[in-house]
């Protein structure tokens, strides 16, 4: 659905436009039909711009890019009539109701039964109540569900996603997540920048974490283990230094420390390594209260990712 090749951006700053401000530096991505796409960074790290870029709002400095099955330059029209947008701060009319609002916009998108889509979308974001008000005198999450309301009306292939839940309280953060958690059931593409790393790793198939370049792209589980490993913790009652020596020799188990009564084992294959484990501790005598796996974060992998990026950079 959307594919990028070299796309780069660069912004001339200064009084004379005499500098070059590097945005997006050489990307190259492919997002599949169906899938939420997580695209992670820190403020200032391209990722609106490659938003923007890709749903034919600015061109790209070089590169070129399919979305939707258009030629980003080209179809930019047509790129723009298949996606729906949800900008990190939503412009909307604040004098006019919400019902009023999705109308002129599902107008100009040209829906074809405009009232029952309208009657739709206020319903699915719970604010069929509220539709004669004027957005003015909206919570900042009820216009996020009116903005995301306003990004579906025209029935999109692909939704981009700047920043969904910012500012949100938890309970309209929850809403959105659900929603977009429906969204990704009914097989629709989503390309979403967020900085809730935690939201990421629940929602997305597969993360890419940028600055200004594309630092590494993967499922969060995969870049897990890629970057930390898989590391089994097995609690024993008491620990007997000949077990260290013992585990280690188990085919599959890689690098054994001991903390207190623990063993902390490198596994490749915890699923099959950790039952011959338990076994071979339990003949040696052992007594095993529990097993428990040490999970990274997407956080953690994203804070490591960005570090050794800045390092290089220095």
């Amino acid at each position: 659905m959307i594919k990028t090749q070299g796309i780069t951006k660069i912004f001339k700053i200064g009084k004379n436009q005499e500098s070059d401000l590097v945005a997006v530096d050489d990307l190259t991505i492919e997002v599949d039909r169906g899938e939420v796409f997580g695209f992670l960074g820190p403020n200032g790290a391209g990722k609106t711009t490659t938003v923007r870029i890709l749903t034919g709002l600015i061109r790209p400095t070089s590169g070129t890019a399919q979305v939707a099955g258009f030629e980003l330059g080209k179809d930019d029209t047509n790129i723009r009539r298949s996606v729906g947008i949800l900008t990190e701060a939503p412009g909307m009319y604040e004098r006019l109701t919400a019902e009023k609002n999705l109308t002129i916009f599902a107008s100009l998108y040209d829906v074809a039964d405009v009232e029952k889509s309208v009657n739709k979308y206020l319903s699915m974001m719970g604010l069929w109540e509220r539709r004669l008000d004027s957005v003015g005198s909206y919570s900042k999450g009820m216009r996020q569900k009116l903005a995301l309301a306003r990004a579906l009306i025209h029935e999109p292939q692909i939704l981009f996603l700047d920043e969904p839940t910012s500012g949100l309280d938890p309970e309209a953060s929850k809403t959105v997540r659900e929603f977009i958690e429906e969204l990704k059931l009914e097989g629709r593409t989503i390309f979403m920048t967020t900085h809730n790393l935690d939201e990421a790793e629940r929602l997305c198939d597969r993360v890419g974490i940028f600055q200004q370049k594309l630092l590494t792209l993967d499922s969060p589980a995969n870049l897990r283990d890629q970057m930390f490993g898989r590391r089994v913790v097995f609690h024993l009652q008491k620990l007997e230094p000949a077990w260290v020596e013992l585990v280690s020799a188990i085919a599959g188990a890689g690098n054994v420390e001991v903390a207190d009564n623990k063993l902390v084992v490198s596994l490749k294959d915890p699923e099959n390594n950790n039952p011959e484990i338990v076994r071979a501790l339990v003949n040696a005598g052992a007594q095993v209260q529990f097993v428990g796996e040490i999970r990274h974060s997407l956080e953690q992998i994203y804070l490591e990712m960005v570090k050794t990026s800045d390092r290089g950079q220095a």
